[in-house]
């Protein structure tokens, strides 16, 4: 929670890198210039996504332009050390996260939607949400104490399109540009990559969701689903 400061630590997890940079780094760019904490976990580097670079020297390339983009946005960053396209959905790699979870004691925690066509993210998803369950029980046992994370919410991405709802609109106007800055550090975001416009396609989606919501750039984010309702004595 709050520590003394009133400072909140808000983690975003993307299952390459460049995914949380794109969908996610925004909001932290807001965080991070309010005083409070940022970090992104890379769950893989998405070494294996460059037509021409072999993955190793992709790999490298990306250590790189996670570090240099998270500066700009104000944030830390971690990688696991999961290989691209072969992320392992297991006790060991639920617990990884677990570890994570309670090493960084999150506030908020930012990932990806199930409902996608890629099987990293889907992967991705359950990890995590597995490891903030397990990061939360008192009852496993690991290296350092139990942490409840407040909130989980989804980021909206052109992968995971399946029954995603934005639901929660976040105003990114203030920190537009220094994302933009800080995601043009990778050479996917600046369309060196792949045929897919990311920049574009982001740029307008930010637009396109400040249009909706009454503010000029926004970020739209699908909460979790509550099992226990609260009854309200009338309406909110």
């Amino acid at each position: 929670m709050r520590n003394s400061k009133g400072r909140l630590h808000i983690v975003a997890f993307g299952a390459h890198a460049g995914d949380a940079d794109f969908t996610m780094a925004h909001v932290l760019t807001k965080y991070a210039a309010q005083g409070h904490r940022a970090t992104i976990v890379h769950v893989t580097l998405g070494e294996a996504g460059h037509p021409r670079m072999s993955r190793q020297d992709y790999a490298e390339q990306r250590k790189v332009e996670i570090r240099d983009s998270a500066a700009v946005y104000g944030a830390d960053v971690r990688y696991l050390p999961y290989p691209d396209g072969e992320l392992p959905a297991t006790p060991e790699s639920e617990l990884a996260v677990c570890d994570l979870v309670r090493e960084l004691k999150p506030d908020i925690v930012l990932t990806h939607w199930v409902g996608s066509f890629h099987q990293d993210h889907i992967l991705t998803h359950h990890l995590v949400m597995r490891g903030v369950l397990l990061a939360r029980l008192e009852k496993v046992t690991r290296a350092l104490p139990p942490h409840a994370v407040r909130s989980v919410y989804f980021a909206e991405n052109w992968e995971d399109p399946q029954d995603f709802v934005p639901e929660v609109y976040i105003d990114i106007t203030d920190a537009f540009d220094r994302w933009i800055e800080g995601a043009s550090k990778h050479a996917l975001f600046r369309g060196e990559v792949s045929t897919f416009p990311y920049q574009d396609y982001y740029k307008a989606l930010a637009r396109a969701r400040g249009a909706e919501s009454g503010c000029r750039y926004a970020a739209a984010f699908m909460r979790t689903r509550e099992i226990f309702k609260r009854a309200l004595p009338s309406f909110p």
